[in-house]
Parts: structure tokens; sequence; C-alpha cells
């Protein structure tokens, strides 16, 4: 069989591409490889919180994070005092794992209750005389400040504003200004600030509110893109335009590089669709639709997702608590499985809850995941054999356990081999 030959410079002798061709290849695509690093630049490489806390601004104090830790704490030894209890409640079994969850999940409440906390001016504080509104956003400004300076604040916290609908715009629009110059004027913009525009309908309203921030940074000698957004997901016409695109990646566009995360409002957009209220859920089809529209769109952006909340809170008799904490518990499961890693809690009795499912996540499937990204890393192969794709999602995953706690450095250092710096790399941070 003849061989073609190739010469030094990679040219093969007889049939070849000719240089122009390549030139013109080259040309040809510059423009798209540019579009493909600006619109998916991939994950920022920064913690996730698994959830979000929403506390209305009129009941935020300076103790409330510690006053949730108290209150989580207080249920959990109620009515899930031992892992046999805890298992009970969850209809799960009662082995060493889940032993090793309940007492990690005890210290991650006295430790670190909260990691993102919204401080809500929509729907959880409703309409207010406007001097009542500007005197809660100068006192939650600073209360955050002082916090962050005390180094009591959750890893990320912040506000959400009314939207960009002509009724409350002008409402929102001078909360933000009052939150963020209060905060400029003691001590600065902190490193975990959040901020969140409910009830988005057009892209354009996501536009208004980076024409606001970049005036604001400019004024105030702040360095461009500065202050990000999350976009709340409550309306169909976020999901579905009427020329029939998906206008969630329109808003996504329309954020310039702002956007941090789109959050699902269960509530609202269920009832946007005509479900009745005995039927809003996270797990509705038009929740998992909505959902996966919102997932497609924000892949490779570095946009992160989170899940919605459920209203059912855990109070009452422990029957009662044991009923609503197996409700969370496994919604925030089949969250996790749809690689929905974030969530929204509305009540303390439902961080216990939240991190047991997160917990048990992340350390079922540790061992696994640890055992095919070593053998990735050293190309051992064994009874898996991982792409690159697939070993960017195992570190993914480990790395999101590290993140919460679920998983201590020490411990994933035993099991891969690998450091910190070198799991980020792997996935791609």
């Amino acid at each position: 069989m003849s061989q073609v030959e190739v010469d030094g410079t990679g040219a093969t002798g007889g049939a070849s591409f000719s240089a122009a061709a390549r030139d013109a290849v080259e040309a040809l695509l510059a423009p798209v490889d540019a579009d493909l690093a600006r619109r998916y630049p991939g994950d920022s490489g920064t913690r996730q919180p698994v959830h979000t806390v929403y506390v209305p601004a009129d009941a935020f104090g300076a103790d409330t994070v510690r006053e949730w830790g108290r209150q989580a704490l207080e249920a959990f030894d109620t009515h899930a005092g031992t892992p046999a209890e805890l298992a009970r409640a969850l209809g799960v079994a009662d082995d060493a794992l889940l032993a090793d969850v309940h007492a990690r999940v005890r210290a991650k409440l006295e430790r670190e209750p909260i990691e993102d906390l919204r401080i809500d001016f929509e729907d959880g504080y409703g309409p207010r005389p406007d001097a009542e509104e500007d005197a809660a956003a100068v006192r939650t400004a600073e209360l955050v400040a002082a916090a962050v300076a005390e180094g009591g604040a959750p890893p990320y916290l912040g506000i959400r504003i009314k939207c960009m609908e002509a009724p409350v715009r002008a409402r929102g629009i001078r909360t933000l200004e009052l939150f963020l110059a209060t905060l400029l004027a003691n001590g600065g913009l902190p490193e975990g600030l959040v901020l969140t525009l409910p009830k988005v309908t057009y892209a354009e309203q996501v536009t208004a509110l980076v024409r606001l921030l970049e005036d604001f940074e400019r004024r105030a000698g702040l360095p461009a893109g500065r202050i990000g957004f999350e976009i709340q997901i409550e309306t169909t016409q976020a999901i579905l335009g009427p020329d029939g695109r998906a206008t969630v990646a329109l808003m996504i566009e329309a954020a310039e590089g702002r956007a941090t995360g789109l959050h699902y409002g269960t509530f609202d957009y269920s009832a946007s669709c005509g479900v009745s209220a005995a039927h809003q859920s996270m797990d509705h089809p038009v929740a998992d639709h909505a959902k996966a529209v919102m997932q497609v769109a924000a892949a490779g952006t570095g946009v992160r997702l989170s899940d919605g909340s459920t209203n059912v809170i855990p109070t009452g008799s422990t029957e009662q608590v044991h009923a609503a904490w197996k409700l969370h518990h496994d919604l925030v499961r089949r969250s996790l499985a749809r690689a929905y890693y974030q969530g929204w809690d509305m009540h303390p009795a439902h961080l216990p809850t939240r991190y047991v499912a997160v917990y048990s996540f992340y350390r079922e499937g540790l061992a696994a995941a640890a055992a095919r990204l070593a053998a990735y890393v050293a190309k051992a192969g064994g009874d898996v054999m991982d792409e690159p794709a697939t070993a960017r999602a195992l570190s993914g995953y480990l790395l999101r356990g590290l993140d919460c706690g679920a998983v201590d450095p020490a411990e994933f250092t035993a099991l891969t081999g690998l450091d910190r710096a070198r799991l980020d790399a792997l996935a791609g941070r």
C-alpha cells in the first residue's frame, strides 16, 4: 500500500491544502472564535452557594443570620436529634453515611447556617410609603456593611429590588441607588454582593439595569462591570417570546456579562401558566420545561442556575415537621440530580433538610467520583473510560462538595492525590 509522504513543514506530497485555503478558513472563523469566547466563557471559578435565603427588608436585622441558625438547630435537635430519627423522617436508611451527614449538618448549622442571603424589597416586602422604603434601604445597607466589617456576614448577600415594570420601576431604582450608595459610604461594596432583578419579561429590562449600573460605577469611580446581578425567571415571557425565541437567552446577552445567575420563581411562574395553587411546585411539568430552557440557555455562559422553593413550612408537631422535611429533602435531591445546585429556602427549619440533602448527594458519590477522576488523571482507564468533558463534570462535582463543607480537603486529597489547584484546573476554572 502506498503512503503519503510529509515534509518537514507538515505538507504532504501531491494533493494538499493550499496556504490560501488555510488562511481563508482562519479569516472565516476568526469572528466565530471571538464570539464563542465572549458568549461562552465557562464557569467563573467562584463558589456557588447551595441556597438563597429570602428575608423581607423590614424583618432583616443584625442578628438575622444568627437567629436563623439558632432556629434551624432547635428544629434539628427537636425533631431529628439522632441519625435514627432523621432516617425515620426522610424514609432513608439509618447507616454510617447518614450518621456522618447528621454530624456534619449540625456543625454546618452552627458554623455557617446561611450561604446566601437576599434582603427582599419585592414581594416579601410589598408596597410601602416612599419615606419608609428609603429608610429601610439605608438601614439594611448599614447592617450589611457592619456585618461584613465584623466578619459575620454570609459569603453572599444583597437585595432583591422591585421589577422594571412601569408601576414600580422608579421605586426599585431609588432603593437600589440608596442601598449601593450607603454601602459605598460605609466601607465599599462587599465581594459577595448580589443583586436580584425579579419578574423580567423583556430583555430591554435587563439592558435598563445594565445602563443604571454602568452610570453608578462611572460616577462612583468603580471598575466597569464591578456590579453583577441575577435574573429571576418568573414569567412565561421570560421563557418563550412572541416570536418563538427563547427569551431567557436574549436576557443573558442583554446583561452584557453582568448576569451571575438565573433563579426560577416557582409560584409566580406556575401561576403565569395557569397552574392552580394546590399544584404549584418545583416538580410540576411547567417547572421542568422552564428550567430545561434556562439550563440550555445558560450552558457554558458562566451564568449559574438556581431552582425555586417549596412553601410547605416545617412547623407544628413532629409528624408535621417530618412530612414537610421529607417533601423538601426529596425536592432538593431531585434538583441536584438535574444539575440545579442551588435553590431557595424560606424558613429556618428548611435549613436542616437543605444541608442533609446536599451533603448526602456529595458524600454518596464521593468515592466513585474521586476514583474516576484519579483514573482519568493517571490515564489508568478502569471500568469507565472518561473524556475531558466528563472529567470537568467530576471535578465540578467534587469542588461543590468541598465548597459547601460536605467534603473535607484532606479527605479529597487522600482519595485522589490531587490538591485544590489541580482540581480547579481540571474543572476549567
